[in-house]
């Protein structure tokens, strides 16, 4: 070994050491006499003194030494007579009595530091260099104990890792692939798996009851913070089990990770169905770390008269009167908000990525006073039914929207997010997770005038509801038996309950608009398998970057990837995707085109 010690381990315990370390040079000070530098390895950094009254020659050459330069120490640990609480080795120091440069370096392109000056960009051309850094370095060992606290509970379990297949089928459901084209096959091509399902399943039909693997995916899909266009799954699958044995399966193993990375105990989980999500947060996967839940104001059913029906001869409110949901959420302690802050939030949900046409807003002053922004429309008899409803108290402030009901819904999960976010609600350190469950087995697409699986083809129907499927009416009534682990707002996870029998599977795939023919060309081997004893059986996958940037309270995946690309899908650092050369062109029978 080149070294006797690393840069993060010594103690004034080991004060007296004759050691020996090796790594790079962080930092270099000198201060005439005497020449500091800070020796950086994986493990942390160490101080080495050099002393010209005690061996100038040496201390010369430690001058000469550049940031990153590669070097190996001999010396005396020594305690320190200016201590630094902010290092683990801040007590102590190396005196140095020789120096050996393993290799020199290049003055890097930005400082290897906790706070450096470098862009993305620039860090990601030379990520490697950027690995280098605490805070990334930190972020890829604690994906391996999450990869390993992962592998522990699953075994313990009983669950046999498997590895599946990388380059397989295509099918049309789903993203985009990615496709491989073979060279032995001209004119036909691989897919890369957006998930291994198919093959999961099938190990199920084999009897393989309990699989996991930690496994990368592929989708060619448009890119933002918590996408890659690789990825990976903690992928599971289990036979003979019901729902709540999935459930409460993959909660162990949520609530493992937790006591094990980060010492937080998160409890039971509770379960909300995909209606109440929709209803009270706007989406399928609701940030419950604060309150905040929608209230609708046009709804009869809850007690609320219709608003907007001024008597014969008053002006009306036509935004209210002609929207299919008027609903809101009541912001605590914001009727102080100035009219240049309402404007913003105005502003906010016209945003194109948004929608909305406008906002209403109804302060509840600290006198008992309501002041809202249709005062023109309504008495203040009127407004406090609104108070009422939100259950709100002076101090507070009412937003509503309206508009049609899945896209208002939409625009004011945006805009409780962003109060959420302005009013310090959304605390990386706090935790909140749920199970989501009971979502439509289908969704509508007008474009192409036909139904899609909401979550995959082989998600199985709520038995009561599979009659439904026969009608084309009531074919969005049919409950999938499926979940969503949401922690913070985000979906870490999901799954379903399988088809295991080959004529609900055909019913299934004729319902999406597959032919007899496409289904057996695109599944056969699937539909096959099952006329030879398919077990019950479901599962789950986890988006095991976004649980690794969650568990490190980022925003971003990329720094819990060793080497991920760029928002245009390409990794700048070794410049790919590129072109290759007429020759394996014609091998892998490509036209080439201008």
């Amino acid at each position: 070994m080149l070294r006797s010690h690393t840069c993060g381990e010594l103690r004034l315990s080991d004060v007296g050491k004759n050691v020996t370390l090796a790594g790079w040079v962080q930092t270099s000070r000198d201060f005439g006499g005497l020449t500091f530098i800070d020796l950086r390895d994986r493990y942390g950094l160490t101080q080495l003194a050099f002393n010209v009254a005690i061996n100038a020659n040496l201390a010369e050459e430690a001058r000469k030494l550049g940031r990153e330069y590669v070097i190996q120490v001999v010396g005396i640990v020594n305690e320190r007579s200016a201590k630094n609480p902010k290092m683990p080795t801040g007590d102590v120091e190396i005196v140095v009595n020789e120096i050996k440069i393993l290799n020199v370096s290049k003055t890097p392109p930005f400082t290897i530091e906790d706070n450096t000056d470098g862009g993305d960009e620039l860090r990601m051309k030379y990520r490697y260099l950027d690995l280098r850094r605490t805070p990334v370095r930190e972020s890829i060992i604690l994906r391996h104990k999450v990869a390993q606290a992962t592998r522990a509970y699953l075994n313990l379990e009983e669950f046999i890792e498997v590895e599946t297949p990388v380059l397989i089928k295509s099918t049309p459901e789903g993203a985009r692939d990615f496709v491989v084209p073979s060279r032995m096959n001209a004119g036909q091509f691989y897919a890369l798996p957006q998930s291994p399902q198919t093959f999961k399943q099938l190990l199920m039909v084999a009897g393989f009851d309990r699989y996991y693997q930690i496994v990368k995916c592929f989708r060619d899909e448009d890119l933002r913070a918590d996408r890659q266009p690789e990825f990976t799954q903690i992928d599971c699958e289990m036979s003979f089990v019901e729902r709540k044995d999935i459930l409460d399966t993959f909660e162990g193993l949520i609530a493992s990770l937790f006591k094990t990375v980060k010492g937080v105990d998160i409890g039971k989980l509770p379960h909300m169905s995909y209606a109440d999500a929709a209803k009270y947060y706007g989406n399928d996967k609701p940030d419950t770390r604060f309150e905040m839940k929608f209230v609708e104001l046009k709804n009869e059913s809850e007690g609320i008269p219709l608003l907007g029906r001024g008597k014969e001869g008053e002006v009306t409110f036509k935004v209210f009167d002609d929207a299919e949901l008027v609903v809101g959420i009541c912001a605590k302690g914001c009727a102080n908000y100035t009219r240049k802050q309402i404007d913003e939030l105005t502003e906010f949900v016209k945003r194109p990525q948004i929608g909305a046409t406008g906002l209403v807003y109804a302060r509840y002053n600290d006198d008992g006073t309501i002041k809202s922004s249709v005062d023109k429309f309504y008495k203040e008899d009127e407004l406090k039914k609104w108070i009422v409803a939100f259950g709100a108290e002076k101090g507070d402030l009412i937003l509503l929207m309206a508009g049609g009901i899945d896209k208002t819904r939409k625009a004011l999960s945006e805009l409780r997010l962003e109060m959420g976010t302005r009013l310090g609600l959304r605390d990386k350190n706090k935790f909140s997770c749920l199970w989501v469950i009971d979502f439509p087995l289908l969704e509508y697409n007008e474009e192409e005038k036909r139904w899609f699986a909401m979550h995959h083809p082989f998600t199985a129907p709520w038995p009561e509801d599979i009659a439904k499927l026969d009608d084309e009416k009531t074919r969005g009534e049919v409950r999938a038996n499926a979940y969503d682990m949401v922690i913070n707002g985000v979906e870490v996870g999901g799954g379903s309950i399988r088809i295991f029998d080959k004529e609900l599977q055909a019913k299934m795939f004729g319902v999406l608009g597959f032919t007899p023919e496409d289904a057996q060309a695109q599944f056969g081997f699937l539909m096959n398998a099952f006329e030879f004893g398919a077990p019950p059986h479901g599962g789950i996958a986890f988006g095991f970057d976004r649980l690794c940037s969650l568990f490190g309270g980022a925003d971003s995946i990329r720094d819990f990837i060793a080497f991920p690309k760029n928002n245009s899908g390409r990794d700048v650092m070794i410049d790919s995707p590129s072109v290759i050369d007429e020759k394996q062109m014609k091998e892998l029978c490509i036209k080439t085109t201008v």
